[in-house]
């Protein structure tokens, strides 16, 4: 089976996007997508795009994305971007306002004349339940049995869902305070003083895989610089840490903004680069801004 292929990447996350290929039966199945990940013997990629016929009559495209280890997961922010770079260079008659389908729901994006793309990556969900996680009163675990704690000041709310402003954990006799917020993806942030010497490789993977996160989460490392910028890394899950993390900026700024400690237009400094992160507050859509690149175009045969 020949797959037809193009490169792009969105602050130096990279991706492999292609259309659904369906051969005699046949279609990408995990290992494949694993063995084309690796950069030595496949093509190399963060994330795989999968594109599929829209589900609704007013969609461009319906993409699904998979992690480097093969695993399917549900939405990426520089992938979004991605998609809707290419379904615009597709059909630009069409215009520059998109709407696209996902395992996460639907996305509006805009392609600016700059040739930016902004995507509406929906509203950030604070409570345990949307991750999940477990939680003091969520889960069948309980604060006792799951080794979690509340830091801070008592959150406001509703108490019934289990959210709280920040939580704790305890990891190798480390006492680590994180936020917790969905994309339509598990995040969990983490505020350090400098995300240079960030403990990322010491603390990513084992938060990632942590029992409180039923399907791993990915954990983000931000050191806020001021109200209007921060700087960010992020272990992602099934990835490992990438250059860039499009849903792991929203939430930082979200959890970051939510504490009133940013303001509702935040500049994100990756390691890739830089993204803005536009969000109003509790209850309103978070948009995020910034490049998306065509590297090149292949087939491989697999």
């Amino acid at each position: 089976m020949r797959i037809d292929f193009l490169k792009m990447q969105g602050l130096g996350n990279d991706f492999l996007v292609f259309d659904t290929p369906s051969v005699n039966g046949q279609s990408v199945d995990s290992n494949i997508l694993r063995a084309l990940a690796d950069r030595h013997t496949g093509i190399g990629f963060d994330q795989a795009l999968m594109l599929e016929a829209p589900r609704e009559a007013h969609s461009r495209v319906f993409y699904r994305v998979f992690n480097s280890d093969g695993s399917e997961v549900e939405q990426c922010g520089n992938g979004a971007r991605c998609v809707a770079a290419l379904m615009y260079a597709r059909r630009p008659e069409l215009g520059r306002e998109l709407t696209m389908e996902s395992a996460a729901g639907v996305v509006h994006a805009r392609v600016r004349e700059d040739g930016m793309v902004s995507v509406d990556m929906g509203i950030p969900n604070f409570e345990p339940r949307s991750l999940p996680m477990e939680a003091p009163g969520v889960g069948p675990a309980g604060l006792g049995a799951a080794g979690l704690g509340v830091a801070g000041p008592a959150a406001p709310g509703d108490a019934s869902s289990g959210e709280m402003p920040v939580y704790s954990l305890e990891i190798d006799g480390t006492n680590i305070e994180f936020g917790a917020v969905s994309m339509g993806n598990p995040h969990v942030v983490l505020r350090v003083p400098d995300v240079k010497s960030a403990p990322v490789e010491r603390f990513g993977p084992t938060i990632e895989r942590h029992r409180l996160f039923a399907q791993r989460t990915n954990v983000g490392f931000m050191q806020i610089v001021d109200r209007k910028r921060i700087k960010l890394r992020v272990y992602e899950r099934g990835v490992g840490e990438t250059r860039a993390c499009g849903t792991g900026a929203c939430a930082a700024v979200a959890f970051g903004a939510k504490r009133d400690l940013l303001d509702s237009d935040v500049r994100v400094d990756l390691p890739g680069g830089s993204a803005i992160v536009t969000w109003s507050g509790p209850g309103q859509h978070i948009w995020l801004t910034g490049p998306a690149t065509m590297v090149f175009t292949g087939s491989i045969d697999i």
